[in-house]
């Protein structure tokens, strides 16, 4: 017999991925996420539980009869906002580590693979960006790799955890240096009334920088979400998404596809890259765009080599122009099972 706690966050997963789980042994139990100087995402079908001020917070269900393990060297913060847990930890091989809700977010160490990525796939493939969103991205690294483009004016961003921008601007300082830009307006609240709000043909990229799609995110995968992003972007605007892992997700990533194939009017499509330290190493991004200019993603326009000195004085580590025309490369499995050619165009 569930209790209130589990059968809310039962209720709360997406039916894309109740229907990828399978059953709840009834030998399950509750784990702590540091046990003995290890850090372990544990799949939410051994009831992951995260201890704090007495209260139960379960695991996202995203990746069932996984697990992953760093070393933790040290206990740097951990505490609870009105939306999530936090925690920060150094580790033994990524450096610091950011963990929302018992989930790896990002570390020192190869952050840059899935910041550099997701801003400049978008960005680079569009001519002078001017306006330009990011949803999420409290840690303030997309914020970073946005500020290396000189055509851009303005760069708002909707983050709804204050105490996650906090925590990042203490012990993040090479991420939120982001926030530092001039050209940043920060609107901390809700993501979908935020674009709910906004005016239509507003933007020329907008960034989703969201945590996994369950609970308060799940809504940034829906149909109603992405009707609001298609109106606030101009014609040939661009959106670029966090899309889950291809090897775990793929019942979700052909949902979104499906969604964003009837909504936006250019083009769309799945890219991909390595992050060791998130769930089966790679992670997704759904680019799509509005009618208009066309939007030729496979192929830079605005290549990130010509855009001159960033004045935040750190190098790129991941992205080149080679990069982004390999993410397009799909493997043969996943072009079997997104039929790829019904929308790659």
């Amino acid at each position: 017999m569930m209790n209130a706690d589990e059968d809310r966050v039962w209720k709360a997963i997406p039916p894309c991925c109740l229907k990828a789980m399978g059953p709840c042994p009834d030998e399950a139990t509750r784990h702590d996420t540091v046990v003995s100087g290890w850090f372990s995402e544990v799949p939410f079908i051994l009831f992951l539980c995260i201890t704090v001020a007495d209260k139960s917070f379960y695991h996202n269900p995203m990746w069932p009869g996984e697990a992953h393990s760093l070393k933790v060297e040290k206990i740097l913060y951990h505490g609870r906002s009105d939306y999530q847990e936090i925690l920060v930890f150094e580790s033994y091989g990524y450096g610091k580590v950011l963990a929302l809700d018992g989930i790896v977010q990002l570390t020192e160490k190869d952050e840059c693979a899935y910041q550099e990525m997701i801003t400049h796939l978008p960005l680079c493939s569009i001519p002078s960006p001017k306006n330009v969103l990011v949803i999420g991205g409290g840690d303030g690294g997309v914020l970073r790799e946005i500020s290396r483009h000189l055509s851009v004016e303005v760069i708002d961003i909707c983050e709804i955890d204050q105490l996650v921008i906090d925590v990042c601007n203490d012990f993040f300082p090479n991420l939120s240096v982001g926030f530092k830009d001039p050209r940043v307006r920060l609107h901390v609240g809700d993501a979908v009334d935020f674009m709910r709000k906004s005016p239509p043909n507003n933007y020329d990229a907008i960034i989703i920088d969201s945590s996994d799609p369950i609970g308060p995110a799940q809504e940034l995968v829906e149909k109603p979400f992405f009707e609001t992003v298609a109106k606030a972007l101009r014609p040939g605007g661009v959106l670029c998404n966090q899309a889950e892992s291809m090897w775990l997700h793929t019942h979700l990533i052909q949902d979104m596809l499906s969604t964003c194939r009837v909504i936006f009017k250019g083009s769309v499509h799945f890219a991909w890259t390595s992050v060791p330290t998130y769930p089966s190493g790679t992670i997704g991004f759904l680019l799509c765009s509005t009618e208009g200019p066309p939007v030729n993603f496979l192929d830079p326009v605005n290549p990130i080599e010509t855009q001159g000195v960033n004045k935040f004085r750190r190098e790129l580590r991941f992205y080149n122009s080679e990069i982004h025309r390999a993410a397009f490369a799909l493997p043969s499995f996943l072009k079997k099972e997104l039929r790829t050619t019904s929308y790659n165009s």
